[in-house]
């Protein structure tokens, strides 16, 4: 079943693939069939520089758990960064 469940947001930020570094312009987020890991359905999360082409972009496959442990580690890492004084 494909669930078509996707959304893209800007980024700011850089990738390192296999041609070196790129800049990342853009984020995909998506759930669905997994092309790379041993699961049905999957988390799917994209860097991508769509300017360059399909050479620029880096792209995993994670289970739903590992999704939320990413979540809280991103959101407790924000908000140690922001609460540091750390110009950003």
């Amino acid at each position: 079943m494909c669930t078509n469940i996707s959304e893209t947001v800007p980024a700011a930020g850089a990738a390192k693939g296999g041609a070196g570094w790129f800049p990342v312009t853009a984020a995909n987020v998506g759930f669905d069939h997994a092309v790379g890991s041993r699961f049905d359905h999957a988390l799917l999360l994209d860097f991508v520089d769509p300017a360059r082409g399909p050479s620029a972009r880096i792209a995993v496959e994670l289970d739903l758990e590992t999704g939320r442990a990413l979540v809280a580690a991103l959101q407790s890492v924000i908000e140690a960064a922001e609460r540091s004084g750390a110009p950003v």
